[in-house]
């Protein structure tokens, strides 16, 4: 899922096919000399970085979570010794004995073992909410620059005004639509599973979970290929593999930490990266023209990179919907949290490509990856345009831990609905998904070891395809079930939904029409991975050597025990 909405180009791939992510551009090595054995060297090299990285990164990886585990295990033993030392307390106290040694507090805690129950961890607000929906979805204005090289400025402010109506606001109210309906963790994978059955479900959340990862793997990466101008020591080699590690484990132990952690870590973070925009704002103003902003050339225009600029800029709404479990009323704040990232997100993008395009001279080929650094510099000067580097680089962070939150949720919330082991719906000391945490990490750090190219062109597609099963969803959920309680119900009717829906379905068609053959491939083999593993997962359950059931906290989760009747 591409929260950043950076381009990452690669040589390899068509435009349409690119995904939004950035980064700098790599110096490349020439042999002129001695081809064989350079190239030699170079196999050689090649071969012993990726042994050596493939057994650092998971080795360290698991120490890591060994010793949380370790932590966790620690934790639990010390709450079972207290509430054993509290029920004998009680007894003695009931029997006609009293125990100088054990004067706390009598606090019947029901079954010892058990953890306790979600509702007794912080709940998340509406402005920690917005930031985390503006990192699912943005991270800052950085790589819409290639908005303006494919198509001239009064195309690329346009786009980013209408563009919205057609794609972000249809999927956002179906976001709030559905995730005050289903007020749970697990979100889109809870829809589908409702609309279509726990057989589509489970594919919803394998394709999601699957982009999710992918998408995650870059942040880290692309973090580094900003701070390396600065630390050249960190451009490549092992200083870089253990960087990478080193962050990845440290924005994985603030997602352990809690959702709240996490949440006011977003807001932070999005103050720091829009706060020099503003400020470029202010400088900008004796430069602005607006006749720069109405310039536009039709007969060349690239349609093909303009859309897709767009398209991978406005998007993932329904990521959020993974956490609506651990929001506080989410009746109303998830919808009012919507409403008000959707502004943040459109002004995130519209406010700098007013500046940018308005306060110096149009010159489309520098429209490229990076380009509002050089801006803010003849703007503002050299601080200004390492404010905005800076800024890239920590969006970054801020867009690791939304898409880790909502991935790790949305293990937790499948496994609540009996589509994953129980074991993954076990909670922290800090209420966070530990399992899910520790898979998706773990595709992180195995996923940044490896070459993505046409792999995270494939998380694009996979995305497409989601949303078009999302699309069903909802409109079979307002035919089947018209008088279902909504808390939050979009004030159209089904005719009205349909026709809502058609503009974006016809977007996801023309983006899966552009991918490559090789794109395509797989993406199918990630598909026909989530059909064969389904059917796996419900024989471990039948021949027990896995653990299904329903959690009791649900809305409508009492009932169910199998992962065949969900």
């Amino acid at each position: 899922m591409m929260k950043a909405f950076f381009f990452f180009q690669f040589p390899s791939l068509t435009p349409e096919a690119t995904p939004r992510v950035h980064t700098v551009s790599h110096t490349h090595t020439h042999c002129n000399s001695g081809q064989n054995n350079c190239h030699a060297r170079t196999l050689l090299l090649l071969t012993s970085h990726g042994v050596f990285s493939s057994l650092l990164f998971p080795m360290f990886f698991f120490l890591f979570f060994f010793l949380l585990l370790l932590n966790e295990i620690d934790f639990w033993k010390q709450r079972l010794v207290a509430s054993v030392h509290e029920k004998s307390d009680l007894l003695m106290r009931e029997g006609g004995y009293t125990n100088a040694a054990c004067s706390s507090p009598c606090i019947d805690e029901g079954v010892l073992d058990s953890p306790p129950k979600c509702e007794t961890f912080s709940k998340v607000s509406i402005i920690p909410l917005v930031f985390l929906i503006f990192y699912e979805v943005s991270g800052g204005p950085f790589g819409v620059e290639d908005s303006v090289k494919a198509a001239g400025p009064l195309l690329a402010l346009v786009g980013f005004l209408v563009f919205p109506l057609i794609w972000s606001v249809p999927e956002a109210l179906i976001t709030a639509e559905l995730g005050t309906m289903f007020p749970e963790n697990g979100g889109y994978v809870v829809w589908v599973a409702s609309a279509l059955g726990p057989f589509w479900g489970f594919q919803q959340g394998w394709v999601k979970w699957l982009s999710g990862v992918i998408d995650n793997a870059l942040y880290p990466v692309l973090f580094l290929d900003y701070v390396k101008s600065a630390i050249p020591s960190l451009a490549d080699g092992f200083p870089r593999m253990a960087a990478v590690l080193a962050l990845t484990v440290g924005l994985t132990f603030m997602n352990y930490r809690g959702l709240t952690i996490v949440g006011w870590a977003a807001i932070l973070l999005g103050v720091f990266s829009l706060l020099p925009f503003l400020f470029m704002g202010l400088v900008a103003i004796p430069n602005l023209e607006a006749s720069r902003w109405f310039v536009v050339d039709v007969n060349h225009v690239d349609w093909g990179l303009y859309l897709n600029t767009l398209f991978w800029n406005l998007n993932y709404w329904d990521s959020i919907s993974t956490l609506a479990g651990e929001v506080e009323n989410p009746s109303r704040t998830l919808p009012k949290a919507l409403f008000y990232a959707l502004i943040l997100v459109v002004l995130g993008y519209f406010f700098p490509l007013l500046i940018g395009t308005g306060a110096v001279q149009l010159d489309r080929e520098l429209w490229t990856d990076g380009y509002f650094s050089d801006i803010a510099e003849i703007l503002g000067g050299v601080w200004l345009r390492f404010w905005i580097q800076g800024a890239s680089a920590v969006s970054n962070m801020g867009m690791f831990l939304a898409e880790m939150s909502s991935d790790s949720f949305q293990l937790l919330g499948m496994a609540d609905r009996g589509m994953l082991p129980e074991i993954f719906g076990k909670r922290s000391r800090y209420g966070t998904p530990l399992l899910g945490i520790l898979f998706s990490s773990m595709g992180v750090i195995l996923l940044s070891c490896l070459s993505f190219q046409e792999i995270v062109a494939a998380e694009n597609f996979l995305y497409c395809f989601g949303m078009l099963v999302e699309f069903i969803a909802f409109l079979k959920l307002r035919i089947d079930h018209p008088s279902v309680s909504r808390p939050y119900k979009i004030p159209l009717g089904t005719t009205g939904a349909v026709l809502m829906c058609i503009p974006p379905t016809l977007l996801i068609f023309v983006v899966l029409a552009l991918a490559s053959y090789k794109v395509m491939l797989l993406s199918i083999i990630a598909l026909l991975f989530g059909f064969m593993l389904q059917p796996c997962l419900l024989y471990c359950e039948k021949k027990n050597w896995f653990r299904f059931s329903v959690s009791s906290n649900l809305p409508d989760g009492s009932g169910y025990r199998s992962i065949n009747e969900v």
